[in-house]
């Protein structure tokens, strides 16, 4: 999974004030949306390309204009990671001093954190020396906490109350894969239910969809269950965009007439549906993956997409039993 590639950075992109609203209200209403908001993310990388950042799902930099008419620049750095690192405020601090250093602007870093761990907070860092002290504090937000307070998650109309939701239920439901194919079903069934627009509606889909992963099983009944959620809203909205791989081998199927090409059909979806939950779990396949995936029967490609919410690396999904 490409680190800048992913929806959480595109959620940020599209919906940057509401990430603020949500997230950070006291910044937001200090902020004037009226003058608009600038993508500074190019000079970001300039910045941070030789300090490593390690596991994160999106980072951006944004500059803004205070409601007194002075410019902002904000550095908000989003990770979403399953073990705390220790590096994380030191990495914090060099950010902020190496933009206020290249802009000569207010620097003002934010995070949001989404690991497991109950204790890890960190908000602040610093040394010193001979009476020479130098550092940082930042807020934080912790998904987590938010487990609390889901029935404010339910109530909010803002686009982030449902993806801190699919964030929760990923970690929740990691072992449990019918019941992520609910609360997929759940969280996808609230985008009609809240009134979204449709292009909404596609962008929270797009998010839900890429954190909660299912088996090629599971996906197929969670696609059954979607057709009839749109039907019963005459709102078309998600399964107008047809399965490309299923798509096309049932139109081969069709054309020769005969019931093979249909199978096959569907097998290369599988493939599919399979190679893209392991590229958005290990990022990109290599060769020998790929081929690996293109030689599968059914029966491997069920096994293999069993392993996908276990696995440690991508070579534990093809190992012999």
């Amino acid at each position: 999974m490409s680190d800048y590639d992913s929806p959480w950075k595109e959620m940020l992109e599209g919906y940057f004030p509401d990430f603020m609203a949500f997230f950070f209200p006291e910044a937001f209403g200090d902020i004037d949306w009226a003058r608009g908001y600038e993508s500074l993310d190019k000079e970001l990388q300039q910045i941070v390309r030789d300090a490593a950042l390690g596991t994160r799902l999106a980072d951006k930099l944004m500059k803004v204009w205070r409601r007194n008419g002075a410019e902002q620049i904000i550095l908000i750095h989003t990770e979403i990671q399953g073990n705390r690192d220790e590096d994380f405020p030191k990495r914090m601090y060099i950010y902020n001093y190496r933009l206020f250093d290249r802009y000569d602007h207010p620097v003002v870093s934010l995070a949001v954190l989404g690991d497991a761990s109950p204790t890890w907070q960190p908000r602040s860092y610093s040394h010193s020396l001979w009476g020479c002290r130098v550092g940082i504090e930042f807020p934080i937000v912790k998904l987590r906490d938010y487990q609390k307070r889901w029935a404010e998650l339910e109530a909010s109309n803002n686009p982030f109350a449902t993806v801190v939701m699919a964030h929760l239920q990923m970690r929740a439901t990691r072992r449990n894969p019918e019941s992520r194919l609910q609360w997929k079903m759940r969280l996808v069934r609230r985008l009609y239910e809240r009134g979204y627009a449709r292009q909404d509606v596609l962008e929270l889909f797009r998010f839900i969809d890429w954190i909660l992963t299912l088996p090629p099983g599971l996906e197929a009944r969670f696609q059954t269950e979607l057709t009839r959620l749109e039907t019963e809203t005459q709102m078309p909205y998600i399964t107008s965009i047809e399965r490309m791989g299923i798509e096309q081998g049932i139109q081969q199927g069709i054309q020769q007439g005969i019931q093979q090409g249909i199978q096959q059909g569907i097998q290369q979806g599988e493939v599919i549906m399979l190679q893209r939950q392991l590229v958005r779990r290990f990022g990109s396949l290599p060769a020998w993956a790929e081929q690996r995936l293109v030689q599968a029967t059914r029966q491997e490609l069920e096994s293999w997409a069993e392993r996908v919410l276990e696995a440690q690396q991508l070579e534990d999904i093809f190992a012999s039993e």
